[in-house]
């Protein structure tokens, strides 16, 4: 059995898993919020989005990946020991940045005119899975 592209398969799969989660987190305090207020219901939706780019990051990283391996420019177990922290990285920042979206999403139900203050707080959680990304690259 040929266990070559198992570091590609579990960078991608913790990124989406993590994409998942973080999107129904915020997803669920997007529909709360929804049903109590009138206004901003395409921004909350746009809020509780944005942790699925972790998923893009690992889709990326696996198509790398799976070229250099094929190439033979990258060591399947070298693969292996990217993949694993790279996507912790990714579902753990995607779990957390889709907390951090549920409160911005209810605290701008409060107070509508903080939401472009929210998203601050959702990008820098963001950073950890760019670099991440570029952590990875670097080392392929």
């Amino acid at each position: 059995m040929d266990y070559s592209m198992v570091g590609p398969a579990i960078v991608l799969g913790m990124g989406c898993v993590g994409s998942a989660i973080g999107c129904g987190i915020g997803g669920m305090a997007s529909h709360a919020v929804m049903s109590r207020v009138e206004e901003n219901h395409g921004q909350f939706i746009g809020m509780s989005a944005i942790a699925a780019s972790q998923s893009i990051y690992g889709f990326v990283l696996m198509i790398i990946m799976r070229d250099k391996i094929a190439a033979g420019s990258l060591d399947p177990a070298n693969a292996f020991a990217i993949a694993i922290p790279v996507g912790f990285a990714l579902l753990f920042s995607s779990v957390y940045q889709g907390m951090v979206a549920a409160s911005g999403i209810q605290a701008a139900a409060k107070q509508p005119t903080i939401i472009g203050k929210t998203l601050a707080a959702i990008g820098i959680v963001e950073t950890f899975s760019l670099f991440a990304f570029v952590f990875a690259l670097l080392l392929m």
